[in-house]
């Protein structure tokens, strides 16, 4: 006759699709903030001319591929080490209470121990793609130590923290690259993951509301959606105007040319985005950026646009002669050295 083999604290260990449930894979998309640095700074290393150059641009890649690994592995370990701290709580929540150790699938003891030792194989990669990406690592790991131990339950630090993290992602994929910090990129980058912070906080309020779990109470104390809906004004705004001051700015002129202008004309497509998730919440709908991706068509086809969009304004030299032939513009050369 088969036995249980519960654990002391009478939950099971948790089966692949538990595990995997509480990593959030579908999360790791938000590392994609590592890439941005490589990503701008590739198309003025081209073209290649030399095999000394290719091997130089394959070992940077690989360098922002390990500190993407890198936040991967981290990101699911505070994951982990969150829904084991938070699993209380979240028993409450019409939604949360589903995960896999709110739900008992997996016992807290297990998570954070899985969780602590993916943090610290993230820290690992970090310093294997380079020091400055450990260093950022490190950075990281404790700001996270941070958060769950006091900054998640103050309301709007816990955002800040939050978007803090994401800004470390992208300086974590320049210092992987060997290249300078873009002050305009670490400014885009914070203000666009303020706005989905506080897009997160509207979700969890509206869904529980929605499911009538009156009981369920924010951590941090978001308890007012007009609280809520005037912080992602702000927010939303900052996201966009930052956007566009960094397109038209003289710092994008020096190192793109009139390819920044490219970036400009792209503004419609981050409006039409950030109106997305802003609706969704508001609908208590997910606030993952993977299920609106996958659930909501004009969120799917407006980042679709701008990544092709980009792509094209990038790599595409007819773009930047088109664009030129289009604009009255008065800017020095793209660099040559770069890009960030």
């Amino acid at each position: 006759m088969a036995t249980s083999h519960a654990n002391p604290e009478g939950r099971s260990a948790g089966g692949v699709r538990s595990w995997l449930k509480l990593a959030r894979p579908g999360d790791w998309t938000k590392n994609v903030f590592v890439l941005l640095a490589a990503l701008f700074w590739l198309p003025n290393q081209l073209p290649i001319t030399s095999a000394l150059e290719r091997g130089e641009i394959a070992d940077k890649l690989i360098a922002t591929l390990l500190a993407f690994i890198a936040f991967c592995l981290a990101a699911s370990g505070f994951y982990m080490v969150n829904d084991a701290l938070d699993a209380e709580s979240d028993r409450l929540h019409p939604v949360k209470r589903l995960r896999p150790v709110a739900s008992r699938a997996i016992a807290p003891s297990s998570a954070l121990g899985v969780g602590v030792t993916s943090i610290a194989a993230g820290i690992g990669c970090g310093f294997a793609a380079s020091w400055g990406a450990g260093v950022c690592m490190v950075t990281y790991a404790c700001l996270q130590l941070f958060y769950n131990l006091k900054l998640k339950r103050v309301i709007f630090v816990d955002v800040t923290a939050l978007a803090v993290g994401f800004s470390l992602r992208a300086a974590c994929g320049a210092f992987a690259i060997g290249v300078q910090v873009s002050p305009w990129l670490i400014a885009c980058v914070f203000s666009l993951t303020l706005y989905l912070g506080f897009i997160k906080r509207l979700c969890d309020l509206t869904s529980a509301r929605k499911a009538g779990a009156t009981e369920w109470k924010s951590r941090a104390g978001y308890d007012n959606p007009f609280e809520l809906n005037w912080l992602l004004g702000i927010s939303g705004t900052l996201t966009v105007l930052m956007y566009l001051m960094y397109s038209l700015s003289t710092h994008a002129q020096r190192i793109f040319g009139v390819r920044a202008l490219g970036f400009a004309m792209l503004t419609p497509l981050v409006l039409i985005v950030v109106h997305r998730f802003f609706r969704r919440a508001n609908e208590a709908m997910s606030d993952s950026p993977l299920s609106a991706l996958l659930e909501d068509r004009s969120v799917s086809i407006a980042i679709g646009l701008f990544i092709i969009g980009v792509v094209a304004t990038l790599y595409m030299p007819q773009v930047a002669v088109l664009l030129g032939d289009l604009f009255l513009v008065d800017v020095a050369p793209a660099a040559t050295g770069a890009g960030r």
